[in-house]
C-alpha cells in the first residue's frame, strides 16, 4: 500500500483529459496535477526549452512526495522522458506515448492505415511512428502536425465552425490521400475535439491515449504494490496561470463527472516556489 499521490503534468489543460479515466478506474488514488498554462503551448518551442520546463515541474512533483510521475503531455513524452528518468531514477516516470504505441502495434495489422496527429515537436520526433513500427514492422504509419489545435482548445474554441474548419484544414487531405482508417490523437488536448473529429470523419477509428495510459498506471501500481487504500490526501491541481478561458475548459472536461470529482485549480508561481526551496536547502 502507498497512499502518496500520483503526480501528473502537462503544458496546459490537455493532461486533464486523463484524470476522469483514472478517477473512474482507480477511485482510491489521489492526484497532484500541474498545468504549465503560463508557458503553453510547448509543441512549438525548442526542445532545450521544453526539457528545462519539464525538469522544473518534475522536481516540484518529486519534492511534493508523489509516488509516480505521469507525463500527460505527448510533446514532453516525445522529447524528455529518458532525461527525466535519468534525473529522477528513484521514482517511476511514465510517458503517454509508449502505452498507446504498444496497443496500436498489437491491435493493428498491415491492412490498417494508421495516422498520427500531434504538435510540431511530437510529429518531428517520430516518437509514435518509430515505437509502433519497432513493435510491428508491417504497419505503415503516416504523420501530420496540427499546430493550431492546442491554442484554439486552450481558448475554449471547440464547439463551433472555427474548430471544424481547422480540423478539415489539417485532416481532409491527410485522411483522403492516405486512405486512413485509424487515427491516433497524439496530444492530450485532442480528446477535447474527439467528438468533432468523429462527426466529420465517422469512418475513422480514433485511438485516445488519455484513456489507454490508465491501463499502464494500474499495472505499475500493481507490480510495485503501490495501490492507495483509505488515503485522506485531497487532490491538488495547480496551474501557472489561471485565465477565464482555462477555468471554463476545466468545467468542460469534467462536465460528465459527479460533483465530488470536480476540480479546483490553484494559481501557482513555479519559478518563485523553486527559488524559495533553493534558498531553504
Amino acid at each position: 500500500m502507498d497512499n502518496r499521490p500520483i503526480g501528473f503534468f502537462d503544458s496546459g489543460l490537455g493532461g486533464l483529459t486523463c484524470i476522469p479515466y483514472l478517477m473512474r478506474r482507480l477511485p482510491e488514488e489521489k492526484i497532484i496535477y500541474f498545468g504549465d498554462t503560463a508557458r503553453t503551448p510547448y509543441g512549438s518551442k525548442a526542445i532545450r526549452t521544453i526539457k528545462g520546463f519539464s525538469m522544473e515541474i518534475a522536481d516540484f512533483l518529486v519534492k511534493s512526495n508523489v509516488k509516480m510521475i505521469v507525463i500527460a503531455c505527448n510533446t514532453v513524452s516525445a522529447t524528455c522522458v529518458d532525461d527525466l528518468r535519468l534525473k529522477f531514477p528513484n521514482i517511476p516516470i511514465l510517458g503517454i506515448i509508449e502505452p498507446t504505441a504498444r496497443q496500436v502495434a498489437a491491435e493493428c495489422d498491415a491492412s490498417k492505415n494508421v495516422g498520427i496527429i500531434g504538435t510540431k515537436v511530437t510529429i518531428a520526433s517520430h516518437a509514435y511512428k518509430d515505437m509502433i513500427q519497432e513493435l510491428n514492422s508491417t504497419l505503415d504509419i503516416k504523420e501530420n502536425a496540427c499546430p493550431a489545435f492546442v491554442p484554439l482548445i486552450e481558448e475554449g474554441i471547440i464547439d463551433n465552425d472555427i474548430m471544424d474548419l481547422t480540423i478539415k484544414y489539417y485532416m481532409d487531405q491527410f485522411v483522403k490521400d492516405n486512405a486512413l482508417d485509424t487515427i491516433v490523437l497524439g496530444c492530450t488536448h485532442y480528446p477535447l475535439i474527439k467528438k468533432n473529429i468523429e462527426r466529420i470523419y465517422p469512418e475513422l477509428n480514433i485511438v485516445n491515449p488519455s484513456s489507454i495510459i490508465v491501463d499502464r498506471i494500474e499495472e505499475i501500481l500493481r507490480d510495485g504494490n503501490m495501490f492507495a487504500n483509505g488515503s485522506d490526501f485531497r487532490n491538488v491541481f495547480f496551474a501557472s496561470d489561471l485565465s477565464e478561458n482555462f477555468l471554463n475548459m476545466i468545467d468542460h472536461i469534467f462536465a460528465e463527472e459527479a460533483d465530488d470529482a470536480k476540480v479546483k485549480f490553484l494559481n501557482f508561481d513555479l519559478e518563485k516556489e523553486l527559488m524559495n526551496r533553493g534558498r531553504n536547502q
